[in-house]
């Protein structure tokens, strides 16, 4: 695993966590009692642990606040706290810029056909972002069964689906270890669930 250069905590970090309290606190990972702040860390220490600096930290505390707090932040608002680059990794890694949103296959295809063209550091908080994500299916998976897809917008073949080809378009023109680990993720995630690939559902 990559390391990241040594950083003190500076107060902008402190700042972007702040500010992902205000937007996403009273917010629970889907389906469950788990504080969505939870996801947020998990994400931002991936980014740094797989080579990711200070603004890249930053975007991923801040990475699902325009898709799932539009009302709370904009976009202008988070470059004029943070900066350019992390407002463009954040608005890189939000797949609905509209209200209400897209149904959830048509907003994933759109999504994924960006990604591919997106910059490095799009991809790696949005590699962390579905990281995470998968690493939390499959335990989920190990412990509780099927049951826990009835609380998605798409069957346990689309989610594999989604991050699958998620794995596909981050290595289109770039590379990071951390694609290595989201690709068998994915695949334990698939042989557990019983999925072959190029399963629809």
């Amino acid at each position: 695993m990559l390391h990241c250069r040594a950083m003190m905590v500076s107060a902008r970090l402190v700042s972007a966590f702040t500010l992902a309290v205000q937007v996403h606190g009273d917010h629970v990972r889907k389906g469950t009692g788990v504080p969505y702040l939870t996801h947020l860390m998990a994400v931002s220490s991936l980014v740094a642990e797989y080579g990711g600096d200070e603004d890249l930290m930053i975007a991923a505390l801040l990475h699902d606040t325009l898709e799932d707090r539009p009302d709370r932040i904009t976009l202008p608002q988070i470059i004029a706290r943070f900066g350019w680059r992390v407002g463009h990794v954040v608005h890189g890694c939000t797949d609905s810029h509209q209200l209400p949103k897209l149904p959830w296959e048509q907003r994933k295809t759109v999504f994924l056909e960006r990604l591919h063209r997106e910059s490095a550091d799009v991809k790696l908080v949005a590699a962390a972002d579905k990281l995470h994500n998968a690493s939390s299916l499959l335990r989920d998976a190990r412990m509780l069964g099927d049951s826990h897809w009835a609380r998605f917008n798409a069957s346990k073949e689309r989610q594999c689906w989604y991050l699958r080809s998620c794995v596909e378009a981050l290595r289109d023109g770039w590379s990071n270890e951390i694609v290595v680990t989201l690709k068998q993720t994915v695949e334990n995630l698939e042989r557990l669930c019983g999925i072959t690939v190029g399963s629809t559902g």
